[in-house]
């Protein structure tokens, strides 16, 4: 019957308009405050990534960072030389307990410079003189970065040793990303689940991908491809420790993560921009919660907001359900809800600082 009166109301609804909201009546419990002291390990607040802090007074941050009980905020958008120094004075020498910069790599020597790998151990060491408490290396390494003869240069790709021996030697932490999601490997059609926000970054799209025994083919590399180089790059350098971004750049697959975790006593993860993908398989991020509460960091790789800790925070400390885990609305990421893991005091504990400050030095 409904046919003979033509199409229902909301027929040519576009996806963009569409925003459903949930009609359960379960407990909230919002979280304004973290249980414990907070170090955010993954955050920008520099010119790479986070240049409109630099327009804005040093305590105009620290105010959102007390508000949301942020103690400490590791900034990764140091670079080297003359930026590191300034990204230095600005946050880390005037508020020492509150900042931890990192320093950068020079990317666009690698493809001209064949000792890169030299180079780049050498800007370390002075970078390390500088100031800087870590390396951030970002994840053009691995999908795009090419040496001087044109070849994919990997995570794993030996000619890099001298760097991250380096970094074992100076015991400096690198804080590594060379995956993202895994629809960002998949083709760009009505069964991506990021297909939004895909439309919206198209440079996120590394797609079409190469056969992995084919590495002269045009594309990028496969994701499985560049998360394997990832686990040979943490096997080969024990001394090391490597914090692997983003839920050891692999969150939709914990068990893998965990395995990794396992063989490896240097590597650690963060959980910076993957909320979304925790949130939504709560009772086996719950479980790798619990069994790896020491070698995981707190982070949220989003500008500093107020708002989006605490949805990080009612994640970790509730058991609430079905929750949108972004400020905006459709979430950005995916169009999926999350529910809280309601984690014990001695893990959230850790989380939240404890194993941060013990792998940066900073007090307890």
């Amino acid at each position: 019957m409904t046919g003979l009166r033509g199409a229902p109301p909301g027929a040519d609804l576009r996806l963009r308009d569409f925003a459903p909201r949930s009609m359960l009546r379960v407990p909230e419990h919002l979280v304004e405050q973290p249980r414990f002291p907070v170090v955010d390990a993954h955050n920008h607040v520099g010119s790479v990534f986070g240049g409109k802090w630099l327009e804005r007074p040093v305590g105009e941050l620290l105010a959102i960072l007390d508000r949301a009980g942020v103690a400490t905020l590791v900034d990764l958008d140091g670079a080297w030389g003359d930026q590191l120094r300034a990204e230095i004075a600005r946050y880390q020498e005037p508020y020492p307990d509150r900042f931890v910069v990192f320093a950068g790599i020079d990317y666009r020597n690698f493809e001209v410079d064949r000792a890169f790998g030299e180079t780049e151990a050498r800007r370390l060491r002075d970078s390390a003189s500088a100031g800087a408490r870590g390396l951030k290396v970002w994840k053009a390494l691995g999908l795009w970065l090419r040496d001087p003869n044109g070849r994919l240069i990997t995570p794993d790709d030996p000619r890099l040793d001298p760097l991250w021996e380096t970094a074992g030697e100076l015991r400096l932490p690198v804080l590594i990303h060379v995956a993202d999601p895994i629809a960002f490997f998949e083709p760009l059609d009505g069964k991506n689940e990021r297909y939004e926000e895909l439309l919206l970054h198209p440079d996120w799209h590394f797609y079409p991908t190469r056969p992995p025994d084919q590495p002269d083919r045009p594309g990028f590399p496969t994701f499985d491809e560049v998360i394997e180089q990832l686990a040979r790059l943490v096997e080969r350098h024990p001394e090391t420790t490597f914090i692997g971004a983003h839920v050891g750049c692999n969150a939709e697959d914990l068990r893998w993560v965990g395995q990794l975790l396992d063989a490896c006593p240097n590597f650690y993860v963060d959980i910076g921009a993957r909320l979304a993908e925790l949130g939504r398989q709560p009772y086996t991020a719950r479980e790798f919660f619990l069994r790896y509460s020491d070698r995981i960091l707190f982070g949220v790789d989003q500008s500093p907001d107020v708002e989006i800790y605490r949805r990080y925070y009612r994640f970790l400390e509730t058991r609430d359900e079905y929750f949108s885990y972004d400020v905006n609305d459709p979430p950005g990421q995916g169009r999926w809800a999350i529910y809280g893991i309601d984690l014990p005091d001695e893990v959230l504990r850790r989380v939240y600082g404890e194993n941060a400050r013990r792998l940066l030095g900073l007090p307890g």
